[in-house]
């Protein structure tokens, strides 16, 4: 519980989204509908990145499942879904083995 009289506590993983060293990412890149297209815009953002530790495969990646993470509970199971096939599409982006 935070002080009285002290700043909200902002959410640290809607800071990490946007300042991590992983990516850049487009606006809006986990609202796509297609997984084909979530996996495309990652791997662009990933290829543009200078900010970016580990190589663009990993960056990716990390991302998305850190997403997926974060939302936890809270997201619906057909969105679930879409996102671990974006996972499938983004190791066919990269061309690796499943």
């Amino acid at each position: 519980m935070a002080p009285v009289g002290a700043q909200p506590t902002k959410l640290w993983s809607a800071d990490v989204t946007r300042n991590s060293d992983a990516l850049d990412l487009e606006d809006s890149v986990f609202n796509k509908r297609r997984p084909e297209d979530i996996a495309r815009s990652l791997k662009r953002s990933a290829l543009r990145s200078r900010r970016r530790k580990g190589t663009p495969f990993q960056s990716a990646m990390s991302m998305l499942t850190f997403y997926i993470n974060r939302a936890g509970k809270n997201l619906p199971q057909s969105r679930r879904h879409t996102l671990d096939r974006a996972k499938d599409e983004l190791r066919k982006v990269f061309r690796r083995p499943a």
